[in-house]
């Protein structure tokens, strides 16, 4: 097994993943609101952006009054850092599944780090497959904060 980053785009592209494709993965879930009201989207760079707007959504979202206190709490445990600790968010419990030696899941915490493992062309090439294979779609990610 190599890193994912070390792959030219087109490996990655046709790679099986265990998830399948990420443009199905993500597309797949997205749709599901149109029929589910009870699904609630959080992304990593709203979170890291403003924790606390982000923790009063999911509270509305669950109708959850939240003391200052327990959204103390709360937010220091989304802090990436603990994160990557804690067994139940870095799924370090799927070593059968995910070989850890070749790549964590959570790396670094940093928005937009990706980019940083793909050269110029394949940043370009993803660019590319993104407007294509997302068009449709009305989600719209953030590269940056």
């Amino acid at each position: 097994l190599v890193p994912w980053y070390s792959l030219t785009y087109c490996q990655l592209e046709s790679a099986v993943m265990t998830w399948g494709s990420w443009y199905d993965h993500v597309n797949g879930w997205w749709q599901k609101k149109r029929n589910y009201s009870n699904l609630h989207y959080m992304f990593f760079e709203d979170l890291v952006e403003n924790t606390d707007l982000e923790i009063d959504k999911l509270s509305r979202f669950l109708c959850l009054s939240v003391t200052p206190e327990i959204r103390q709490q709360i937010t220091g445990q989304v802090q990436f850092d603990k994160m990557k600790k804690n067994d139940m968010t870095n799924y370090s419990t799927l070593g059968d599944v995910m070989d850890f030696k070749v790549s964590p899941f959570m790396r670094k915490g940093k928005v937009g780090d990706w980019k940083n493992h793909f050269t110029v062309a394949q940043n370009e090439k993803f660019d590319e497959d993104s407007k294509q294979k997302m068009k449709d779609a009305t989600l719209q990610f953030r590269t940056s904060v």
